[in-house]
């Protein structure tokens, strides 16, 4: 794939993912795994889980570290400016036209439904970063190897499809964000050294 094309994608991406970085998330593993198959899915929200714990926003950090995955510094910038765009000149028409048409029945119609359809692509990415986070997607690549890890192993079927570490961590982490005042940048640095030392 070329840079021109990587740009055009970002391009495409920054366009269309109203709602935010998780949405632009979801265009992202649809384009780069399931469509062209630049990423595993594993890969892909490894890059998400870093994107979301790095300060700035995640569509714009997640698109710099792809860019720089696949194509080094320059395939930063360009998946970068390629993913800020849309959201520039889109701005400047807002800044301009906007208050000339925000209470016309039209505009508020498109806010109404633009909204669930971006609740749903949020869960989108929502679910599919929990179920390869809690799922052994490592210990079966195939319906093969998953049967034959059950065959040959005395743990249960259960035991060996999820990630029982990672389910505790997700649930000791709502309670602590939950149940207490802790800022949420603590949880994300003890999930990290969670992961290094446990998983």
């Amino acid at each position: 794939m070329t840079l021109i094309h990587l740009f055009f994608i970002f391009f495409y991406i920054g366009l269309f993912a109203v709602g935010g970085g998780l949405v632009a998330a979801t265009f992202m593993q649809q384009a780069l795994v399931e469509q062209y198959h630049l990423l595993s899915a594993e890969k892909f929200y490894s890059m998400l889980a870093i994107s979301e714990s790095t300060p700035g926003p995640i569509g714009i950090n997640l698109a710099t570290y792809i860019g720089t995955e696949l194509y080094g510094p320059i395939g930063g910038i360009i998946t970068t400016f390629g993913e800020v765009l849309p959201s520039l000149i889109v701005i400047m028409l807002i800044a301009r036209f906007f208050s000339k048409f925000q209470e016309k029945p039209l505009t508020q119609n498109i806010f109404s439904f633009l909204r669930p359809a971006t609740t749903g692509m949020v869960l989108v990415a929502l679910i599919q970063v929990l179920s390869l986070s809690i799922i052994n997607t490592q210990s079966f690549k195939t319906t093969y190897d998953f049967i034959q890890a059950v065959t040959n192993s005395p743990r249960s079927t259960l035991d060996i499809l999820l990630n029982w570490k990672a389910i505790a961590l997700y649930e000791l982490c709502l309670v602590i964000l939950y149940r207490t005042k802790l800022h949420p940048v603590f949880i994300v640095v003890l999930s990290a050294v969670f992961g290094i030392i446990f998983l």
